[in-house]
């Protein structure tokens, strides 16, 4: 294959990605965790791209990170499939159809007289709920398929009701690693789904380590 057959083929493969993620931006609402449904329904069901052990590894680690999930799930999938550039083509087309609506909404709201009361929106929010718990039970059967796997996973459940917010939920899935380290280490016996190339160096992952660092530095 020549280089100009392969850079044709790169361009393509790196629009048809663009493409999907800026459908999702365009369908996936009810907020970041509806949109971990609507993720795991693409990648894992539909595209066979992760498992679901994968997946949750994945939702796990943003989970732990500042910012929206979604929104670095999202980057994370473009970055195992098409490298850097396709981690900013995911970024792109996932967010920029909400923030097109959002200054679209923003220049209208004079006009419109407020949302918070609109039906649209109630039903939009109701919808979000369905989707999250379908996503939920189809990684239950996958992941709690034995009792200490199910015990944890309402330990966890339990935990992040009592304590709403980030906080119960970063704590809940601390707990549910060490669980995990403590009760499953002997049963699962291997290492899990391993994820594909991401193509980074570990020069270039120490560098955005030391960027982050430097970021949070400058804030105090």
């Amino acid at each position: 294959m020549s280089l100009q057959s392969q850079r044709v083929l790169n361009a393509i493969r790196l629009l048809n990605l663009f493409a999907i993620f800026l459908r999702l931006g365009l369908t996936c609402f009810g907020g970041p965790i509806a949109h971990l449904g609507y993720f795991r329904a693409e990648f894992v069901v539909r595209r066979a791209w992760l498992t679901d052990s994968a997946y949750a590894d994945l939702v796990a680690l943003c989970q732990f990170l500042p910012g929206p999930a979604s929104s670095q799930v999202s980057m994370a999938v473009g970055l195992m499939r098409a490298g850097l550039p396709g981690l900013c083509l995911a970024f792109i087309g996932f967010t920029l159809p909400s923030a097109v609506l959002m200054v679209t909404f923003a220049l209208m709201l004079d006009r419109v007289g407020g949302l918070g009361g609109a039906g649209w929106v109630a039903g939009l929010k109701a919808a979000a709920v369905a989707v999250v718990c379908h996503a939920v039970l189809g990684m239950a059967r996958s992941l709690c398929m034995e009792k200490r796997t199910t015990s944890i996973a309402l330990c966890a459940a339990i935990l992040a009701v009592c304590l709403p917010g980030s906080g119960g939920q970063l704590l809940a899935i601390a707990l549910g690693a060490f669980a995990g380290y403590v009760l499953l280490h002997a049963v699962t016996g291997s290492a899990g789904d391993p994820f594909p190339p991401l193509g980074i160096s570990r020069r270039m992952a120490v560098g955005a380590l030391a960027l982050f660092a430097a970021g949070l530095l400058l804030l105090k």
